[in-house]
C-alpha cells in the first residue's frame, strides 16, 4: 500500500517522501511548555527567528556534563582523598577536553539557539577550565617563570617565587567569585539547582580566593584549610551538575519513571519586560 512507503499526516494531508523529513516537519509542530523548556534549556523560552531549536540537538547536557566530569577530579585533588593532590595537575587533560572544550561547544550551541544565559556561563566557565589547565602546561610558562631555580623563561633569578605567584594568582579566583555572584543572581529565573550550584561555586572561589592569599604569606595551615574547603564546594557543584544531568536525560529521552524535580524558578520570579516605545 502507498501508506507503507510514504507518511500522510491527515490533519492537513501532507504528503512525505522520506521518514527524515516526516521526523523533521512533526518537530516544528511540537510546542513545549515553558516549564519542560526550562528544563532543557536552562534558559526562560523566549521568541527567536528561524529553526535551530528543531534543526539542531540540544547543546545543555553537554555543558552541564562536561563542567561535572572536569570539576569533581579537581574538587577531590584540593581535598586530598586517598592521597589526591598537586592541584589537579594530573587531570589538567580532563580540565581540557571535558571542562574546556565540551563547555565551549555548548556555549556555541546555546548562541545558535539564542540562549544568552547559558550561552555566557558556558563559555565563561569554559574559559575558566581551559585557563586553569594551560597554567601547568609548560609551552605558556605560567607556573615556569616562577621556578626556585631560576630555570623559567624570563624568570627573576634563583629566588623562591612561590609567594609571588600565590599572591598574583589569588585575585583570579576572586574575579571568577564577582563573576559567579553575576551569574548567581541571574540563575534566579531558571531553577533551583542551578541556583545552588553557583552558590557554592561563588562560595568556592572566594575561599580558593583565600587560600592562595593566605598561603603568599606563609599561612599554610589556614591557606590549606580554605583549598580543602574550596574543594568541598566544587565537589558539591558537580554532584548537583550530574542530578541536573539526570533529569534531563529523564526529560529528553521521555522514560517512563517520574520526572526529577528541578525547582522551577521561572514561575516563583516573574519577567520584567523592559521594552522600548518606538517613537512615530
Amino acid at each position: 500500500m502507498a501508506s507503507q512507503d510514504h507518511h500522510t499526516v491527515a490533519s492537513n494531508n501532507t504528503h512525505f517522501d522520506s521518514e527524515e523529513k516526516f521526523r523533521y516537519e512533526l518537530a516544528k509542530t511540537v510546542t513545549l511548555t515553558p516549564e519542560l523548556y526550562e528544563k532543557l534549556f536552562i534558559s526562560p523560552k523566549t521568541p527567536v527567528s528561524g529553526d535551530f531549536r528543531t534543526r539542531f540537538g540540544n547543546p545543555t547536557p553537554i555543558g552541564v556534563l562536561g563542567f561535572s566530569v572536569g570539576v569533581i577530579p579537581l574538587a577531590i585533588s584540593f581535598m586530598g582523598w586517598r592521597g589526591a593532590g598537586g592541584s589537579s595537575v594530573a587531570t589538567t587533560t580532563v580540565n581540557v577536553f571535558f571542562g574546556g572544550v565540551l563547555l565551549f561547544v555548548a556555549g556555541v550551541g546555546e548562541f545558535l539557539l539564542g540562549n544568552t544565559f547559558p550561552m555566557m556561563v558556558f563559555f565563561a566557565y569554559g574559559a575558566h577550565f581551559l585557563s586553569y589547565a594551560t597554567l601547568f602546561i609548560p609551552w605558556f610558562n605560567a607556573i615556569g617563570y616562577f621556578n626556585p631555580d631560576g630555570s623559567g623563561i624570563g624568570s627573576p633569578g634563583p629566588t623562591d617565587q612561590t609567594a609571588t605567584f600565590a599572591a598574583s594568582f589569588a585575585y583570579y579566583p576572586l574575579v571568577m567569585c564577582i563573576l559567579s555572584f553575576i551569574f548567581l543572581i541571574g540563575s534566579l529565573r531558571t531553577n533551583l539547582v542551578f541556583v545552588i550550584i553557583f552558590i557554592f561555586a561563588t562560595i568556592g572561589f572566594g575561599l580558593g580566593a583565600g587560600a592562595f592569599f593566605h598561603l603568599a604569606r606563609g599561612n599554610i595551615a589556614i591557606g590549606t584549610k580554605l583549598a580543602t574547603g574550596l574543594g568541598a564546594c566544587f565537589f558539591a557543584t558537580g554532584v548537583l551538575g550530574f542530578y541536573f544531568l539526570l533529569a534531563l536525560v529523564v526529560a529528553i529521552m521521555e522514560l517512563p519513571i517520574p520526572d526529577i524535580p528541578v525547582g522551577d524558578m521561572s514561575t516563583v520570579i516573574k519577567a520584567k519586560r523592559r521594552g522600548v516605545v518606538k517613537e512615530e
